[in-house]
């Protein structure tokens, strides 16, 4: 598998009602890490109703990856089920690293903490 790249994102804290208000393009991939923290790749700055932090979030790193490249190199290294509905994030052991796991249609993104990815890398 390639190498893993950096993933910018921006990190989202607020109620659950503030998050659930925003809206995203298709180019932003929203990932809901628990019900008041959000985690938003790909976007450059987000306008968040009522109290919220916002902050450059660099401390991931991730493979972009197709449903064929998913099922090859990912799914035989989980012991969990995927989810079937998309979008939609899973969070759990990959190959026995700490990882995310967001599902869409067409792509889906594997994130792991950045001092995890060569163990990850290695292990796929």
């Amino acid at each position: 598998m390639r190498a893993p790249e950096p993933i910018h994102a921006l990190r989202v804290v607020a109620s659950p009602d503030a998050l659930d208000d925003l809206a995203w393009t298709d180019e932003v991939a929203a990932l809901r890490l628990a019900s008041d923290d959000l985690l938003a790749v790909g976007a450059a700055s987000v306008q968040v109703n009522g109290e919220h932090l916002v902050v450059d979030e660099a401390g991931f790193v991730g493979w972009w990856l197709t449903p064929d490249e998913i099922r090859e190199h990912v799914h035989p290294h989980i012991d969990w089920p995927l989810p079937t509905a998309r979008p939609a994030l899973a969070q759990g052991l990959v190959a026995g690293v700490p990882a995310k796991l967001w599902l869409s249609e067409d792509r889906a993104l594997l994130l792991c903490a950045a001092a995890y990815a060569h163990e990850l890398e290695e292990r796929l």
